[in-house]
């Protein structure tokens, strides 16, 4: 459990840091980079709460 959300604050940061290169450079392929890392950090972040919450529900 405290490994996964730190796994899922350390691909925050580089989706946070990705976005502040692409603020400072203006070169596309960091925010796509950014987006793609948070789309999939937010997606294993949210199965990894449901299968928790169905944990207890059952």
């Amino acid at each position: 459990m405290l490994l996964f959300r730190w796994a899922v604050l350390l691909l925050l940061l580089v989706a946070g840091a990705s976005f502040a290169f692409y603020a400072g450079t203006g070169r596309v392929k960091y925010r796509r980079f950014g987006w793609v890392v948070l789309k999939w950090t937010l997606l294993a972040a949210f199965g990894f709460f449901a299968v928790l919450i169905a944990e207890r529900v059952v």
